[in-house]
């Protein structure tokens, strides 16, 4: 019988239970103790970088970056006199606002804490032969290791950043590469795309040498019954494995504008080599599957190359997307419909058919929708993150939050393709598994790539991404209509004031 997560995340977490679960190794801890006996065999190993995936959720969901990043591309209905919405500081990107420098603050800390934590076991992975593992499991761990810490600093850069196009030599952020508590000089953004694409091109050799992913798929069972030690080998999608990797490669190789490396890597590493005839690592998703009762797949989860695994999931679709939440707190399109030219949705998706308007639903307006006291009158909610139904069968996807997907390589691939056919050919080709017509190649292929783009990554935190990149100054208005107009400014997130204040004063 098929085995699941939960019991395999219980096993890690009974190891985590050392110390204390989230910060059992900040980088100031006091009890060294700990870390000879955490590092003495492979599920010490596995427990502790287990221990930074989990706190992955701490970071993009509950520290609620993924949900703070897509108010700020505009997808959701916040507006000013929104007075419930605390949203709205960020829908009119008031940096200088104190809630705002809060959470910046503590988002800028948690990410360097789990970089921090992230290098403590690298320090412990930098030569097998200081380690009680076996060749397989070493080029696994530090590849993790290696593109967690790479991937944390890239989603660091892209908010923090200069805009990479116009300013590659301009200081940007630190880059924390060792255990070190000394303050890390700010590096241009050229020198940190070189120590990211450099964790990322290391940590592919290493998985390529040993990742099961590449000739088993994602092994979405526990093949082992010893808990935690086969943890690392199974549920791929949940870990930074061989494909993840080339996606984030493809992503940096794309953010400097090198379009010959992100379409090698997003079509010859991924495209070309995810469905073979003895495999197909990412099957699209089935219509089947988008509307199986009682568990539709509205995040195509079989096509995730890798995502979060958050065990309260449904308490974040409650606290953010739900239709018991207010219409003024929350986060959700604009329209009392899903159809015509007053609803986001209607001027989101251009076909009926698409499986991604079945991510909407309408709900009963709450009391007070549209008054004075709640000027929003809205309602549809998101069904991305729904729960099962009571008694549905239970699956890993129940809990997947996803980071990075198949669709956007072939997204890659196409912005950075040499000619405006295999462009629309691979735009197309994720058209046609979402259920859409294939465009035609004479239209606009920058306003199909960001709708197709919009479409794909809602409430997963790129869209803001997408277009800082792309230094767009007319974006899709929380409304639906294309004609938001964009500052390159917001798209420059500063520097928290306590990282500048502990530099003043450490002369840094």
């Amino acid at each position: 019988m098929k085995k699941t997560i939960i019991k395999v995340a219980a096993s890690a977490s009974i190891l985590l239970s050392l110390s204390s679960c989230s910060d059992w190794l900040q980088v100031e801890m006091e009890d060294k103790i700990m870390e000879p006996v955490l590092f003495s065999n492979y599920p010490g190993y596995v427990a502790a970088l287990n221990g930074v995936y989990m706190s992955l959720n701490d970071y993009y969901t509950v520290g609620s970056l993924n949900d703070i990043l897509d108010v700020m591309a505009q997808y959701y209905y916040v507006t000013d006199d929104m007075r419930d919405n605390t949203y709205r500081i960020y829908q009119s990107y008031s940096f200088s606002d104190a809630g705002f420098e809060s959470k910046n603050g503590a988002l800028w800390n948690k990410a360097y804490t789990l970089i921090a934590n992230t290098n403590t076991i690298l320090d412990h992975l930098t030569s097998i032969g200081d380690t009680p593992l076996s060749q397989t499991q070493y080029n696994v761990l530090r590849g993790e290791a290696l593109a967690m810490r790479a991937m944390l600093h890239f989603d660091i850069l892209r908010r923090h950043g200069a805009i990479y196009a116009t300013n590659p030599d301009a200081e940007t952020i630190p880059y924390q590469d060792d255990t070190s508590r000394e303050i890390k000089p700010f590096l241009t953004n050229k020198a940190i795309m070189e120590r990211i694409i450099g964790d990322l091109t290391e940590a592919s050799s290493l998985l390529k040498e040993s990742d099961p992913i590449i000739t088993e798929g994602i092994r979405d069972t526990q093949v082992e019954d010893n808990g935690v030690a086969s943890y690392d080998m199974s549920f791929r999608q949940l870990r930074l494995n061989y494909y993840a990797v080339q996606g984030l490669l493809a992503r940096a190789y794309q953010w400097i504008g090198d379009k010959t490396n992100a379409y090698k890597v997003a079509k010859e590493e991924i495209i070309d080599k995810v469905t073979t005839e003895s495999l197909e690592v990412f099957p699209w998703i089935t219509d089947e599957r988008v509307h199986a009762d009682g568990k539709p797949d509205l995040m195509f989860s079989t096509e995730v190359m890798f995502s979060l695994y958050h065990n309260q999931r449904s308490k974040y679709n409650s606290a953010v997307f739900a239709s018991s939440i207010s219409s003024s707190r929350r986060l959700t399109f604009y329209g009392e419909n899903k159809d015509g030219e007053d609803s986001k949705v209607g001027l989101l998706y251009d076909y009926v058919n698409d499986y991604r308007r079945d991510q909407w639903a309408l709900a009963d307006p709450p009391q007070g929708a549209g008054d004075d006291d709640n000027p929003i009158g809205t309602t549809l909610y998101l069904t991305k993150y729904d729960d099962f139904k009571s008694g549905a069968t239970e699956e890993t996807f129940r809990y997947m939050l996803p980071m990075i997907r198949l669709s956007e390589m072939y997204l890659i691939a196409a912005e950075s393709a040499s000619n405006a056919d295999e462009a629309y050919r691979l735009l197309n080709e994720v058209r046609l598994h979402r259920n859409c017509p294939s465009l035609e190649t004479s239209g606009n292929f920058n306003v199909d790539l960001l709708y197709e783009f919009a479409r794909e990554t809602l409430a997963e935190g790129q869209l803001y991404y997408f277009y800082k990149r792309r230094q767009e100054t007319r974006i899709i208005s929380r409304t639906g209509s294309y004609d938001f107009n964009m500052l390159l400014s917001n798209y420059i997130w500063p520097i928290p004031e306590a990282e500048l204040n502990k530099r003043t004063h450490s002369g840094k």
